[in-house]
């Protein structure tokens, strides 16, 4: 005696043959490029040269992007160093930067809240949280690392659905208002030793 399959498994069966034909019949998807971050003063995983440290001049280095998805509204950029010895040490909160933009000069920070480009700068140069070195600097901090081992310095860079224009955020009020906006990402490290 023969067993009839069940109705679920032969829609099943086609609905995967219909699929694999519709593959391989369907013109091929675009792949989108990643969000790329670089730097002319250092390459990814490499030493920051001091002239953009807290031992240096302590300007902004300079940097470039490329890939910004077309929908993206703003560009929000944090700069943080994980291996503090106090917690994760804020470096530079900057947001609002048009999408349009495809990198920041070096010293583009110059401790002003506004850019000329309309970018807002949030409160940086210490820790979240501690009212030993809290975050109540505008604009860039450079690398001043305790001496010791080398830290790393995270150059984090969103592509967002929207601009955000709340003055003076904070690293985690920028993440919080991030949230569910962020469309790419990109991120460049660099390291520096004392």
């Amino acid at each position: 005696m023969k067993k009839a399959l069940p109705a679920a498994v032969i829609a099943a069966v086609s609905f995967l043959c219909l699929r694999a034909v519709e593959a391989r019949t369907s013109p091929p998807r675009k792949v989108r490029p990643p969000m790329n971050l670089t730097s002319t003063a250092f390459q990814d995983a490499q030493p920051i040269p001091k002239k953009f440290t807290g031992e240096g001049d302590d300007v902004s280095p300079p940097l470039a992007w490329s890939g910004v998805p077309s929908k993206a509204k703003s560009l929000a950029l944090i700069v943080d160093d994980p291996d503090a010895p106090m917690g994760t040490w804020i470096h530079w909160v900057l947001y609002n930067i048009p999408a349009k933009t495809s990198g920041l000069p070096e010293n583009a920070s110059r401790s002003k809240e506004k850019l000329p480009d309309g970018a807002l700068q949030g409160l940086a140069w210490g820790v979240e949280g501690n009212s030993q070195f809290p975050c109540n600097r505008i604009g860039y901090g450079g690398p001043l690392p305790p001496p010791g081992l080398p830290h790393r310095y995270f150059f984090k860079l969103y592509a967002l659905d929207e601009a955000l224009s709340s003055p003076r955020l904070t690293k985690s009020a920028l993440m919080k208002a991030m949230k569910g906006h962020i469309l790419a990402e990109a991120q460049l490290i660099g390291t520096y030793q004392r």
